[in-house]
């Protein structure tokens, strides 16, 4: 693995973690109804999405080791891009639902 290919996985993580630790115990509603939480969720999506973006160019078989890795570079563009169609749902079901399977996957590489 290449020194950026860690540093990259490391900042995923690291998104993975402060999403996790800002969404728990709070519920869809209150989601939505908090600029603040609603912004600081969606800057780690961002950030796990150009870690991955920049990974992606250097070592592309993590796209097919584990395909979350192109959803998660999706969605960081849609936030940024799309930042008018964003739906909290979306980014809700993503960080409770599929953040804890990326961490573990994260996790378990060793970094």
């Amino acid at each position: 693995m290449q020194p950026d290919a860690r540093k990259y996985l490391l900042d995923a993580l690291n998104a993975c973690k402060a999403i996790a630790s800002f969404t728990e115990e709070v519920s869809l509603p209150d989601y939505s109804e908090n600029l603040l939480l609603r912004s600081a969720v969606e800057r780690q999506f961002e950030i796990m999405g150009e870690a991955f973006n920049r990974l992606d160019d250097i070592e592309p078989e993590y796209r097919h080791i584990y395909p979350e890795v192109g959803k998660i570079i999706g969605m960081r563009n849609r936030i940024i891009h799309g930042y008018d169609s964003v739906d909290d749902a979306i980014i809700w079901d993503a960080a409770r639902n599929h953040i804890p399977k990326l961490d573990a996957w994260l996790s378990s590489l060793s970094l």
